[in-house]
């Protein structure tokens, strides 16, 4: 059984990323700081669930989220096993932060085998939350549960560049000196029951998800080179102007401009980076976005073509085949598919 898993480029079906440190730094500051530009992507407003105190032999299953929101799992205490449809079961433990960015569907169990006898579970309601307890034995696992909404989305080049899985692990230094203020601050909101307590709660977890994305981000840059290029200037600011409006008809003198440089220093700083040009960027980034509203929704090509900027369905299926090597209808029927199944 896997305690934790990494790999080179972050590809959107990578099974899982662990990120044990945040030693990438930015050297910019300011307006020239790429991860501050990125903050309105990075914006994300959570939605708590569950308080889950486990002991004994049980396990949570987690069916697809039907509207694509990302599913949370923060282990405050105790051991257990993540185990999705595909991959190695994975174990967790307390000050591990799980984000399923895409909804899949997923089981946490007891350590070891999946258990096949299961203990029953106590649900009571409190506010907004529900409190799940086993019955018949005393817990030694407790886990905050929930639903991240992007509030980008799903023009969203952040949730594009996330693997299938992200597993942030506080314990490790020196992350455990940032994150383990706010992990403390929600679990004793959510204990306590104080007037407002789940407000301040999903408060703090959104500060606790931008941090986490953030290291995310400095830990394992994207295969598209995305950090790469926010890191010097020229490229980060035409990076961040094709995010912020990715259906706009760019052109390299636009690009160029917006970076104050030339366009011979525009493309080979682009190459230097990623090795791409910066069209390129901006075709992979609209094809990006495509592919996770076909995730997301039923929305017509026609429509989704213009939306992320392509001027027919013919042409954006031209340039999605050349991409994924499937057409978008084909790669919509086997998601809904595979959700159905």
């Amino acid at each position: 059984m896997s305690r934790a898993r990494r790999g080179g480029a972050v590809q959107a079906h990578h099974p899982v990323e662990r990120a044990q440190h945040g030693t990438g730094r930015m050297t910019a500051t300011g307006a020239d700081d790429p991860l501050s530009g990125l903050a309105p992507l990075l914006r994300v407003r959570p939605h708590l669930d569950d308080v889950c105190r486990f002991g004994g032999s049980w396990a949570a299953p987690h069916a697809p989220e039907p509207t694509r929101q990302a599913y949370f799992h923060i282990v405050t205490r105790g051991q257990a096993v993540l185990q999705r449809p595909e991959g190695e079961p994975l174990e967790i433990a307390a000050g591990d932060i799980l984000l399923l960015p895409r909804g899949d569907a997923h089981i946490i169990h007891s350590t070891g085998p999946m258990p096949q006898a299961r203990l029953p579970i106590a649900v009571r309601h409190r506010h907004d939350l529900r409190f799940k307890t086993t019955v018949g034995a005393e817990p030694d696992v407790e886990l905050i549960c929930g639903r991240l909404h992007f509030e980008a989305a799903p023009q969203n080049l952040i949730v594009t560049a996330l693997p299938d899985l992200v597993v942030l692990s506080v314990g490790a230094q020196p992350l455990a000196t940032r994150f383990e203020p706010l992990l403390v601050g929600i679990r004793e909101e959510l204990s306590d029951g104080r007037a407002g307590a789940v407000a301040v709660a999903e408060n703090l977890a959104s500060a606790l998800f931008m941090m986490m994305l953030r290291a995310h981000l400095e830990a394992a840059a994207p295969a598209e080179g995305l950090l790469r290029l926010l890191g010097q200037p020229v490229t980060a600011r035409a990076v961040l102007a094709m995010v912020r409006d990715p259906v706009r008809d760019w052109t390299l003198d636009d690009l160029a401009a917006v970076s104050v440089a030339s366009r011979a220093s525009l493309v080979r700083a682009f190459r230097k980076a990623a090795g791409i040009a910066p069209l390129e960027f901006l075709t992979d980034l609209r094809l990006g976005l495509a592919r996770h509203r076909l995730r997301a929704g039923t929305v017509p090509l026609e429509v989704l073509a213009v939306e992320v900027g392509y001027q027919s369905a013919a042409a954006l299926s031209r340039a999605f085949l050349r991409k994924y090597g499937i057409r978008p209808g084909h790669a919509r029927q086997a998601e809904h598919s595979a959700d159905s199944g």
